[in-house]
């Protein structure tokens, strides 16, 4: 099966072995490295083109989450970092 042909579905995915929350979890860490300072609407925007299917869309709460989460983290990280110095 070849994810990048198929659309990214629950079902596509849980047949390869990846449930959605871990799959969320990175995709929206690794947004919020790449796309700081998105508005909520830019991470919802993000998400439903990473994932356009229905079956996907009630994860986009927890991929907004994580998006936040993620950014927060690597404010800490920067100020604790500064203060350091």
């Amino acid at each position: 099966m070849d994810l990048i042909f198929d659309e990214n579905r629950p079902e596509t995915c849980l047949q390869v072995g990846l449930d959605c929350r871990s799959c969320i979890q990175r995709a929206a860490a690794s947004t919020a490295k790449v796309c700081a300072g998105l508005s909520p609407a830019g991470v919802h925007q993000v998400f439903f083109q990473l994932y356009p299917s229905q079956g996907c869309s009630p994860m986009a709460t927890q991929f907004a989450a994580v998006y936040a989460e993620t950014l927060s983290a690597a404010v800490l990280v920067a100020r604790k970092a500064a203060a350091a110095a």
